[in-house]
């Protein structure tokens, strides 16, 4: 995922807010939906596409246009119902990514039976996390570490497949450390640096955040 996907926020508490700012600050399209007037009205200050709608009407769901949107985040973790409700039609009108944010373990398994692509926990991912992976395209996770410095996973790129991490000399290339590969349920830190990479790898790296764009 990546600024150039389009996105709606369902849902402007909190996190929804967080999220739908920190997208639109990196010059992503977003559109942030909420059913509460007030909440909208107060929000659009920051985001400019806000629309106060009922996002469990089907109707609605096909007015708004999120048939085009790439990726729906549903931050509306206490109405399970609308949650479920929005899920659904999102997936209906063939939204590619539906991410849903989810109070406990009994309801995230209702929103992934009704086709939830991926749940989050607020208590364990913020919302501006949250948007710098969607952000971060290439990479599977990123956690930053301080200001200036990042914690990433990363998938192995196909030029780096069959070639060692001494071969590729990553820490000159794009100043990163790799600290440890994860391959299946394996996560190794005692790195053999003359292996050769594969595909089903993927790297935990340390990086300088203001240069990650040199690796996507």
């Amino acid at each position: 995922m990546s600024i150039n996907k389009s996105y709606a926020v369902f849902g402007l508490g909190r996190y929804g807010r967080s999220v739908a700012k920190e997208l639109v600050k990196n010059g992503a399209e977003v559109l942030a939906v909420d059913m509460d007037e007030d909440i909208v009205n107060t929000a659009i200050t920051e985001i400019p596409y806000c629309r106060c709608a009922d996002i469990t009407d089907a109707e609605v769901i096909k007015q708004l246009g999120i048939a085009n949107v790439d990726v729906v985040i549903i931050a509306m973790a206490t109405n399970l119902e609308a949650s479920v409700m929005a899920t659904m039609l999102c997936k209906e009108i063939g939204v590619e990514t539906v991410i849903v944010k989810c109070a406990s373990e009994m309801n995230c398994k209702i929103l992934d039976k009704v086709g939830a692509d991926r749940i989050v926990f607020p208590e364990n991912e913020s919302g501006i996390r949250l948007a710098k992976n969607l952000l971060s395209s290439g990479f599977v996770d990123i956690i930053e570490l301080s200001t200036d410095v990042s914690m990433i996973e990363l998938e192995v790129k196909p030029e780096w497949e069959g070639k060692n991490l001494l071969e590729l000399n990553l820490r000159k290339k794009y100043s990163i450390n790799v600290v440890a590969i994860i391959q299946g349920k394996n996560v190794c830190v005692s790195i053999e640096p003359e292996k050769p990479l594969e595909k089903t790898m993927k790297l935990i790296v340390i990086a300088n955040t203001a240069r990650l764009s040199k690796l996507k």
